[in-house]
């Protein structure tokens, strides 16, 4: 990243990129530490921000604002699955009433495109727009599951992060389970990226069987039952594939 904070752009990145899914804002001093950019750098790229409605200046620091929803709200891929996969997700929370995502791959990185939870959903560490690795999620094992075979091996090749006593950081025991996700269509976790949740997903798939998207059920341990839920959710990401497909004319 050194050679792009040479510029006025990767500047702005860099800063706009500091803020986490979890940070409502940020004072000065961390956006500097976080970026590692001198601290009269980041008070005059950040009143710039501020100037173009990318950041809000609140009197603890920083914050994102409207104006980088607006603009992700453009993003004519996400926009166009999401309003197709809106209907789909909500059929789909009516029959569990559990937790639903929809997550998008990016790099060894599951993106929540969206979340619908109801008054009991199992306290998760997804947020829309939030990023989890993809080898300890069920949405991220689908989606790895039907990449490419040299990204499934540099993704297996790791290293694999340890989240929870039971994230599998064992190359061959995820292999195996990738390939159970191609033969059956879903994939599980169990408590593997945070402790007392489970999980079921489907790869809502290309004409050409890669995956553009994944759609999964999540629910606490007790109460929730993945596999009882496997074909549920394997229907919707079907249902939901199809559409997509004939909307592009390629069904």
């Amino acid at each position: 990243m050194a050679a792009h904070l040479d510029t006025a752009l990767g500047k702005a990145v860099a800063i706009l990129r500091s803020f986490t899914a979890h940070d409502t804002q940020l004072p000065l001093a961390e956006l500097v530490r976080r970026t590692g950019l001198p601290k009269g750098t980041v008070h005059r790229v950040a009143g710039d921000l501020v100037e173009h409605r990318l950041l809000d200046k609140t009197a603890g620091g920083y914050r994102l604002s409207g104006g980088l929803f607006e603009l992700g709200l453009r993003a004519s891929v996400e926009r166009t699955l999401l309003e197709v996969a809106t209907p789909f997700l909500q059929d789909l929370y009516e029959r569990t009433h559990e937790t639903v995502h929809l997550g998008v791959r990016d790099g060894t990185e599951v993106v929540y495109v969206a979340k619908i939870g109801g008054h009991r959903q199992a306290a998760s560490p997804s947020r829309t727009g939030g990023r989890m690795p993809l080898h300890c999620t069920a949405i991220g094992k689908v989606l790895l599951a039907h990449s490419e075979p040299a990204f499934r091996a540099q993704v297996l090749a790791g290293p694999l992060e340890r989240r929870t006593p039971y994230t599998i950081v064992v190359p061959g025991l995820l292999r195996r389970q990738l390939d159970t996700a191609l033969d059956t269509g879903v994939a599980f976790e169990r408590e593997e990226s945070r402790l007392g949740l489970q999980c079921v997903s489907s790869a809502v798939l290309d004409a050409d069987g890669t995956a553009i998207a994944a759609i999964s059920v999540t629910g606490p341990v007790g109460r929730f039952h993945p596999d009882a839920h496997a074909v549920a959710v394997k229907a919707t990401a079907a249902g939901l594939g199809s559409v997509l497909l004939r909307r592009r004319g390629l069904r």
